[in-house]
């Protein structure tokens, strides 16, 4: 294989986002933000199926349970794909309904963190939500305009979180009681470079970026110093995420939204050859609420 290949030619994203590998269901799952939909790259075939949303969708976390935790523009919900179902968990800010969630991710201990972001990108009102066991919700950072990530270190020690609108990439401390410590800047994206999107690690502890505006995927040492970096045809990449049974397969989604000139592989998916492997993904650890409590969309 080259550096990079399209995969899941059958489909192109609006603004594909939020990356999962998911080893019970032996697939990729991603979503298209605004279509939106929810989308599923079967490895046993290559069988690609998708799901209609009912709102925007900035991500989805497999549970140890069962099913999945996605985040959508009124908050947190369970979902379950086969019956299709949603079923309402919280909205963290509902003094805010020009909001939406962005792009999350479950930690080695099952908690989920995500960011949510003004649609419109105008306003700094975006924050850093922890959801933990029993759907507790605690608001952990803010003052974002659009956050991307988050992405763990393999010891868990540190915590990487960006806003895109800032071309800044942050880098906090975790304590042993999950709190975090103080945001540091931690990597800053010349102009040229476009902007930090979504981001995960390796298992040597390098981060991986998505370049939204930069066509181009980066690997950065736990320094931050860039390592290499991997130019895509799509100019708009959006997030990544290893996957695989020895998890040395590496995906990347991208956007086609605002680009009057849209190629064919604006909005695709790609499979890059990153010679490396990565971390597990996390799974959500809460125990799931009553199945007869949900109610299908």
């Amino acid at each position: 294989m080259t550096d990079w290949r399209i995969v899941a030619r059958e489909t192109r994203d609006t603004l594909g986002e939020g990356t999962l590998w998911s080893a019970r269901y032996d697939a990729l799952f991603w979503v298209d933000i605004l279509a939106p939909a929810v989308n599923r790259l079967s490895f046993a075939d290559g069988r690609i199926d998708r799901w209609a949303m009912p709102e925007p969708v900035g991500w989805l976390v497999e549970r140890a349970e069962g099913g999945f935790i996605c985040g959508l523009q009124s908050g947190f919900a369970e979902l379950s794909l086969d019956p299709f179902a949603i079923r309402h968990i919280a909205d963290p800010e509902p003094h805010l309904p020009g909001s939406r969630m962005n792009d999350g991710k479950a930690d080695a201990s099952g908690h989920i963190w995500c960011g949510t972001m003004d649609m419109a990108e105008e306003a700094d009102c975006g924050a850093l939500y922890r959801l933990g066991p029993g759907f507790a919700w605690e608001r952990m950072d803010e003052g974002y305009r659009v956050p991307n990530g988050p992405a763990f270190s393999p010891d868990g020690a540190w915590l990487y979180h960006s806003d895109t609108a800032r071309r800044t990439v942050f880098r906090f401390a975790r304590k042993p009681d999950g709190s975090l410590g103080a945001r540091a800047p931690f990597i800053r994206f010349a102009e040229a470079d476009g902007h930090p999107d979504g981001m995960t690690t390796d298992s040597e502890g390098y981060l991986w970026i998505a370049h939204w505006g930069g066509g181009r995927v980066s690997r950065f040492a736990p320094d931050g110093t860039l390592d290499r970096a991997v130019p895509l045809p799509a100019r708009q990449i959006t997030n990544v995420a290893f996957c695989g049974e020895t998890l040395d397969r590496l995906f990347a989604t991208s956007a086609a939204i605002g680009l009057d000139d849209a190629r064919a592989e604006d909005g695709a998916v790609f499979e890059i050859d990153a010679g490396v492997r990565g971390t597990p993904p996390g799974l959500y650890g809460a125990e799931p609420l009553s199945r007869g409590a949900m109610a299908a969309s």
